[in-house]
């Protein structure tokens, strides 16, 4: 019994960032655009992990895009600038896309 209990509470705690971090995206308004496993208007985050998969550079590149904005990576819609969103939930939030699988 407290081995099916202490299974259960670490995959609670490994489950707990990742729900944190999805409220995060919801809380900047990322889920406007983006899904974590469909296109929406722009990529499904686990299409961004894998597209930069193994890029050593990546995370610093797209904390740059989400906050300025870019556009000819995924297709012709640009993505906006989003100045608004700070640089801890920037960092948090591309850490995150990029462990997705």
């Amino acid at each position: 019994m407290k081995k099916l209990l202490l299974a259960a509470v670490a995959c609670g705690a490994l489950a707990a960032p990742a729900f944190a971090n999805l409220q995060l995206a919801q809380k900047n308004n990322c889920l406007a655009c983006h899904a974590v496993d469909k296109k929406v208007v722009g990529p499904a985050y686990k299409d961004v992990a894998k597209k930069y998969a193994g890029d050593k550079g990546a995370e610093a590149r797209l904390i740059a895009k989400v906050k300025n904005g870019g556009s000819g990576v995924w297709g012709a819609v640009p993505m906006p600038p989003n100045p608004q969103v700070s640089d801890a939930d920037l960092k948090a939030l591309v850490k995150w896309i990029l462990t997705l699988k």
